[in-house]
């Protein structure tokens, strides 16, 4: 993660015994902050626990990022879509987002 400064900041985490413990108010916590958290297990980093909004997001970002490599790849190999091509595609994707 990085803050507004640019600088990294680092996420929260939580025991997994105390997730076991209190799982309702963890899975609250995890969507009201929007933020990740990583679940410890014996002092080490075990999993990640995201809302369901975070995921999809970081999904989507994923794929726009797998289309532009995908794309550069492909210019620098002389081959691709016009540029119509692109933006349409680019429109469906976008459009997903916004839902």
């Amino acid at each position: 993660m990085v803050t507004e400064d640019n600088t990294a900041r680092q996420p929260d985490s939580i025991q997994v015994a105390d997730l076991a413990n209190d799982a309702t108010a963890v899975l609250r916590r995890v969507r009201t902050s929007k933020r990740p958290l990583v679940i410890t297990q014996r002092g080490r980093r075990m999993a990640v626990l995201l809302s369901v909004a975070a995921y999809e997001k970081a999904e989507h970002e994923r794929e726009l990022l797998r289309l532009l490599a995908r794309g550069e790849k492909e210019i620098a190999e002389g081959a691709g879509y016009g540029l119509e091509t692109v933006l349409a595609e680019a429109d469906v994707i976008l459009a997903t987002t916004r839902r």
